[in-house]
């Protein structure tokens, strides 16, 4: 795909969403990239639009594409983005398997899993795109700008696998690994179910504020 489509998010259609989404991680102890995930998402336009709130700067998801192509080089699973801001957050799925995030070795300590590393530099590799043809008329023609905002979202394994000691190296990446002066957020499937579902709920208990 090479256009954004026009999305009009519904948190109610959301929440239904989010709820499927944690029914099929209570009932799937793995689940394979290309078989079970994409669909899913493809399948969920407004929980795949909510992934946006990792982007803060991203007040409106009114664009939404999935299997997103960047100009012919490269392919992002999912890419939603704020048509006012020109501000875009970029997703790639990967498993949610047992070894997705680490694969064991020989030491205490397990290596990072050849999933994750190419998850990650795919996302590098968005980024060095992006900048290349940065101020062309097809990247306006896509962003709406001729200079718009980009974050990147690895979305990888399930943290319910993991011992202490690899939640915490997991965390260190996620909150110091900089790619072009910006964090690449890493999370697992079990973290983005738990994170919408509280960032939802607010939206909910601000709405019973406001009507009460």
């Amino acid at each position: 795909m090479k256009k954004f489509l026009t999305h009009l998010h519904s948190i109610t259609q959301c929440q239904k969403e989010l709820n499927e989404l944690k029914e099929l991680l209570a009932y799937n102890s793995e689940l394979d990239e290309k078989r079970g995930i994409l669909p899913f998402f493809r399948a969920r336009p407004h929980l795949s639009a909510f992934i946006s709130t990792y982007a803060s700067d991203i007040i409106n998801p009114d664009r939404l594409a999935f299997e997103f192509d960047l100009f012919g080089d490269f392919v992002c699973d999912l890419a939603v983005g704020d048509s006012k801001n020109h501000t875009f957050l970029l997703v790639e799925f990967e498993d949610a398997k047992k070894n997705s995030l680490f694969q064991p070795n020989a030491r205490y300590a397990p290596d990072w899993s050849h999933r994750l590393e190419h998850g990650f530099s795919q996302i590098i590799d968005w980024f060095w795109k992006l900048e290349d043809v940065e101020g062309s008329s097809d990247y306006e023609h896509r962003f709406g700008a001729r200079k718009a905002t980009f974050h990147g979202l690895l979305i990888i394994g399930r943290t319910e696998q993991l011992r202490e000691i690899e939640r915490k190296r997991l965390k260190w990446r996620h909150d110091h690994v900089i790619v072009d002066s910006q964090k690449v957020t890493i999370i697992s499937f079990d973290q983005l179910a738990e994170t919408l579902e509280i960032r939802l709920n607010r939206y909910f208990e601000a709405a019973k504020q406001d009507n009460s």
